[in-house]
């Protein structure tokens, strides 16, 4: 399947619906990330995210969370996604 990345109008803060493949395992999973700033769309199509998959599914506004993509903050506070140093298998774990 290939990845998703839409605007999300409808977020309070500029944002982006994503759909992210994590293997046979986990599967495909929607998630909303605010990383207009940094990111094009495409940009973030076929990136490697690094994401908590065990946390409850949240909603934000029509949009059901069921991951949260993780970053750390540029100088300006917004997200800066982390890269792996090569290739991960999908879905694997983040320790």
């Amino acid at each position: 399947m290939t990845p998703i990345v839409e605007d999300f109008p409808e977020a309070r803060k500029p944002s982006y619906k994503l759909q992210i493949e994590f293997g046979e395992k986990i599967g495909l999973k929607k998630s909303s990330a605010q990383l207009v700033s940094n990111y094009t769309k495409e940009e973030l199509l076929d990136r490697y995210v690094l994401c908590v998959v065990n946390f409850p599914p949240r909603q934000i506004g029509p949009v059901m969370s069921e991951v949260l993509v993780v970053g750390v903050p540029d100088e300006s506070g917004e997200c800066v996604l982390i890269k792996p140093d090569s290739d991960v298998p999908l879905g694997g774990r983040l320790y």
